[in-house]
């Protein structure tokens, strides 16, 4: 019986294995290797050449082809030659010097990425998946990737079979980096092999404790699912079912994880065993599993159907647990064809809940953008030759730092992005930039596995013409963001400097040079002194109606000393009980209008400023001079219109101003005035509009909560 199903071959096998190889190959890049790796030791303190021998080995069980068996020779090779790429060119030609140079530049990438861990820098598990990213994304010719695979496993070996224990952080990149990349690929072999030999130098005693149990029961076991095979063979036939039937045992590394993500011991793991059932149709599905439990006694606890209820990435598959022969738990898997298909192969593929880790096990969702390309990567190693030149990593670029760090961006991307992802003050002091060792124009895209190094001033800001989308200064919205957020800053720095001169100016020449601050703010009906500074230098406080505060001499009498007149009708619709003819204004902090409801404040020299009742500035002015509040209220209505302030905060994008602008031209209001704020890759602004009363503002919040990337719109 076998014991791990390989995946069912392309349809084109026969015409591509009839294809013209060059058998010899691997001959000659021995011959040519041998001279150069004789006398040379990797790292790992094994022989090169011993390396290289045992790597195309490796790919020749896999079945990679010659010029990928040959490059496991030419890559250690090229680290040895003054001019690699002339020489490999001139000796193999341009696909086969191609191959070995990316084989070698990922060795020289991870080379890097060693020496960064071991001095004590990232080796999150963020850093890990990013480099794996790397891996397929500045691969011209993904055959590097089994290359590098065959070098890991036969560097494993090689410290396993010597009893050396490598660096901390190599068996770790083992399992959280070659071992997923091998299973992506549907290298399943590699990955079990990679995985327990990295778990044996990693934990040696939970592996020795493991790998002695499984020693123990391995002839029971193998008698086991022969047995039960064999059983359901039979049972299966006996109702037309014509079945491909797999056995499987788990590996120690599986067992291992899967004691750690649900808090098992050894003789606890159920699924130790397994029986995979591949069907022609759905219906055959339950079929298969009626004679499963007529066979054998179900435990009910182990039942998934995961045909009528797929997992989120869309894996099918009816799923048991049964009582087999000798009463031993085994796992039944049972699926048609194409959900097999889809399992193994598709986006949703076995690694995309197995690579969770022990919250893995709850059901986890792996299909990404990301995941689908991955897909796409496997189908251009089987058919490279249909899709030759194809790139399916092409919507980011991968770019590392010069201590080796790796920085995802979008595809364009430029050093300035490069420099505003690295941190926001390298982006605005960004001046020029080194890629791999020349300088270039800040306004070049970027491509995977360049080292970028930004030529930094000392102190300064952003260029405008970075702004500019004719220049191509920046691709990047985050960084568009932050160079408009640094504008702003310094704009909003301007006017508080304006706003602080003229008001100290005003003080000292009235003669109030020692009145606190905080106290004109709050006379005024702000919120502090910040505003207080903002409002005079934008204009939007006239100095002059701070000067008539300061002259402010007599104060208003109470409230209830005031002689009860009948309420009057005054400029801007509101009634004053109680007073006739007095001046009124709308308080700017709040902007009421009708049917808010609202309150009075008898202010020096300015008549009653009338509030919301919810206002902030209101409750204060209640609670520090009672005797100043009046009661008002909305008279009859008229044509006049009142300023209202809407809050929008949204996902800054290109347009969104526009399309916000095109939901008041429809509703009829009128903007009075805009201001904006960019916080990240956040749009922060507030318009004021003018509108006849409030009936009009519930529809148009509606509008622009619909508009896309708004996140909020209120009023304020």
């Amino acid at each position: 019986m076998n014991r791990h199903a390989s995946p069912p071959p392309p349809a084109d096998t026969a015409q591509r294995a009839a294809a013209p190889q060059d058998d010899d190959l691997p001959r000659r890049a021995r011959a040519f290797a041998e001279p150069l790796l004789c006398a040379y030791t990797l790292d790992s303190g094994e022989p090169a050449l011993q390396h290289a021998d045992a790597a195309e080995a490796i790919l020749a069980g896999i079945g990679a082809d010659a010029p990928t068996r040959a490059a496991a020779w030419l890559t250690l090779a090229a680290g040895q030659l003054a001019k690699p790429q002339e020489q490999l060119l001139k000796a193999f030609g341009p696909d086969n010097a191609r191959l070995a140079i990316e084989g070698r530049k990922l060795i020289e990438v991870f080379r890097v990425a060693r020496q960064r861990v071991a001095a004590g820098g990232d080796a999150s598990t963020e850093h890990r998946e990013m480099l794996r990213r790397l891996l397929l994304a500045m691969s011209e010719d993904l055959r590097v990737i089994p290359l590098r695979l065959a070098s890991r496993l036969q560097s494993l070996r090689y410290y396993t079979s010597a009893g050396v224990r490598p660096g901390a952080d190599f068996a770790q990149s083992s399992l959280q980096i070659w071992a997923p990349l091998a299973n992506r690929l549907g290298l399943w072999q590699v990955k079990w092999e990679i995985e327990d030999l990295a778990f044996r130098l990693e934990r040696p005693e939970d592996y020795a404790r493991i790998a002695d149990w499984m020693q123990r029961r391995g002839a029971e076991h193998e008698a086991l699912l022969a047995q039960a095979g064999a059983q359901l063979h039979e049972a299966l036939g006996a109702q037309g079912i014509q079945a491909l039937i797999s056995g499987r045992r788990k590996h120690a590394y599986s067992i291992w994880r899967k004691m750690q993500g649900k808090s098992l011991e050894l003789d606890q793991v159920m699924d130790l065993l397994a029986l995979r059932i591949v069907v022609d149709s759905v219906d055959q599905c339950y079929t298969a599993l009626g004679v499963v439990h007529q066979l054998w006694s179900a435990l009910e606890a182990e039942y998934d159907d995961y045909i009528a209820r797929p997992k989120a990435n869309g894996y099918q598959s009816l799923h048991t647990v049964v009582r087999g022969p000798r009463q031993l738990p085994l796992e039944i898997q049972i699926r048609t064809h194409a959900m097999h298909e889809h399992a193994e192969h598709g986006v949703a593929a076995h690694w995309a809940y197995k690579e969770a880790g022990a919250q893995g096990y709850k059901g986890v969702v792996a299909a990404s953008r990301f995941d689908a390309k991955v897909a796409l990567a496997r189908q251009l190693m089987a058919w490279r030759g249909e899709l030759a030149g194809a790139n399916p990593f092409d919507e980011h670029v991968y770019v590392l730092t010069p201590q080796a760090r790796i920085i995802e961006l979008e595809a364009g991307c430029t050093a300035v992005d490069f420099a505003y992802a690295v941190h926001t003050d390298l982006g605005h002091r960004c001046r020029g930039a080194r890629v791999d060792g020349a300088l270039l124009p800040l306004n070049t895209p970027l491509r995977s596995g360049q080292t970028v190094e930004i030529v930094a001033a000392k102190q300064g800001g952003p260029s405008r013409d970075w702004l500019n989308p004719e220049l191509g200064f920046l691709q990047s919205p985050r960084a568009r963001a932050k160079v408009r957020a640094w504008f702003n800053a310094q704009a909003l720095e301007q006017t508080l400097a304006s706003g602080r001169a003229q008001v100290e100016k005003l003080l000292q020449r009235e003669g109030r040079s020692g009145m606190s601050l905080q106290e004109l703010a709050g006379g005024l009906g702000l919120r502090g002194v910040e505003q207080l500074f903002e409002r005079v230098g934008s204009d939007s406080l006239p100095l002059r109606q701070v000067e008539t505060f300061l002259r402010g001499e007599h104060a208003a009498p109470p409230a209830d000393e005031l002689p009860l007149h009948a309420a009057k009708a005054q400029p801007g619709g509101v009634l004053v009980v109680g007073v006739d003819a007095l001046l009124t204004q709308l308080a700017g902090c709040c902007k009421p209008a009708p049917p808010d409801a609202i309150c009075g404040f008898v202010t020096r020299g300015r008549g009653v400023s009338v509030h919301r009742a919810d206002c902030t500035n209101a409750r204060h002015l209640r609670q520090r001079h009672p005797e100043r509040v009046i009661a008002v209220t909305w008279g009859a209505r008229s044509d006049g219109v009142f300023a209202v302030d809407l809050v929008v905060e949204a996902q800054d994008r290109h347009g969104l101003l526009r399309d916000i602008s095109e939901v008041f031209s429809k509703q009829k209001l009128n903007v009075i005035g805009v201001r904006t704020q960019s916080r990240g890759d956040s749009a922060h602004m507030m318009f004021t509009v003018e509108l006849p009363g409030l009936e009009a503002l519930p529809s148009a919040l509606n509008l622009l909560r619909e508009v896309p990337g708004v996140r909020r719109a209120t009023r304020r």
